[in-house]
């Protein structure tokens, strides 16, 4: 005969096998759930973020400028010849009208001879004439020669004046060219080049060979810089600048802005602005550039933020601005002016917005972002 199962083992069993499935089943839906939590985590972006804010009243604007002279000029000969003797070398300073060098010019030494003789001979003829037509109008009046011949001495004696003037004006012509064989400066300054040597042939003009010297006034220098089409309306005459030049690191020089193009070159779109600096100490040396700094104002209420943080898409420019509850919205902005690694906006967001740095290109208005703890500021 069996022996009957205790009835109450039987129910212990069961529950105990109830038990393990139950737990079974619900460590898969905790595991499921910590995997969708885990997958939905990973989906969200974790992000930089900036405070878009703006700075002081006045910003340094630094830009390159081209060094000149006040006054540069290169000299050449008026007259044909070959260089007799040179006095004055590279940085020889120099005056106005001191010899620089002589020439040899032998072919207009026998033209401003032969127009010496050739005025001597018109003042004989001139005179002769005069005196005849004077004599011939005397007899005129006694009626000893006619009327027709007096008229032509006249006349005769009036070319002859003419002609005297014309040896005149070529004998004086040749006396200037014959005074071009010394070349002397034109103004103060100092001699920056020297590009001729004794016995070189020389051709009078600009469009016939080298110039002889240069010659510059370098006790004041003009600054040419390009100043970008946003900047420019802020950039005004009188307004004072400073200069830095690498000759003298560490050093600021200070300038006025004198002139502007008032237009910009349609090349660059820039304006073209003129500074100028004394150098009465010869500091500064004129060829090089310079690093102009300009002070201009700011406009107020108007937050900068890095470039890495612009959007480049159909829609225009934006940045994605987070919200309290860390949602981007893609905000249209209007830039003003660029400041190289940042830039001025003008319209679109205010000072305390959270900017997204580098933005994914996946990123949509409203998605969700993590922000990336200990991210300072600008």
């Amino acid at each position: 005969m069996k022996r009957a199962f205790p009835r109450g083992q039987a129910i212990l069993a069961l529950l105990i096998l109830l038990g393990v499935a139950g737990w079974g089943i619900v460590s898969r839906l905790h595991a499921q759930a910590s995997l969708v939590a885990h997958t939905n985590d990973r989906l969200v972006p974790l992000v930089q973020t900036i405070v878009a804010n703006s700075f002081g009243s006045a910003e340094d604007m630094v830009l390159p400028g081209s060094v000149q002279p006040v006054i540069e000029a290169p000299i050449y000969a008026r007259t044909n010849g070959y260089v007799k003797a040179w006095y004055t070398d590279i940085g020889t300073p120099v005056k106005k009208g001191q010899l620089l060098a002589e020439l040899e010019t032998p072919e207009v030494d026998q033209q401003l001879r032969q127009a010496e003789a050739d005025y001597a001979t018109a003042q004989s003829n001139e005179a002769l004439a005069q005196s005849t037509a004077k004599r011939w109008h005397a007899l005129l009046a006694t009626d000893s020669v006619s009327k027709q011949d007096n008229d032509e001495k006249q006349a005769d004696a009036a070319a002859k004046h003419a002609a005297l003037l014309s040896a005149q004006a070529n004998l004086n012509r040749l006396r200037e060219l014959e005074s071009f064989k010394r070349v002397v400066a034109p103004f103060d300054g100092v001699v920056t080049a020297r590009s001729t040597d004794i016995g070189a042939l020389i051709n009078s003009g600009a469009a016939n060979g080298a110039s002889l010297f240069r010659v510059a006034d370098t006790s004041k220098l003009r600054i040419y810089v390009q100043v970008p089409e946003t900047q420019a309306p802020l950039v005004h005459v009188g307004a004072p600048v400073k200069l830095g030049v690498a000759v003298q690191p560490g050093r600021d020089f200070a300038a006025e802005v004198v002139r502007t193009a008032d237009a910009l070159d349609p090349a660059s779109r820039s304006l073209l602005v003129e500074i100028q600096a004394d150098n009465a100490k010869h500091e500064i040396l004129p060829g090089g550039y310079a690093q102009v700094h300009f002070q201009l104002p700011l406009g107020a209420g108007k937050p900068r933020v890095p470039v890495s943080t612009l959007i480049f898409r159909g829609a225009g420019l934006q940045l994605a601005v987070v919200d309290a509850d860390n949602k981007a919205h893609l905000t249209p902005i209007t830039l003003g002016r660029d400041f190289g690694t940042q830039v001025e906006v003008a319209q679109g967001i205010k000072d305390g917005d959270r900017i997204i740095n580098g933005p994914p290109d996946s990123l949509s208005d409203g998605d969700l972002v993590k922000i990336a703890p200990n991210k300072a500021t600008p």
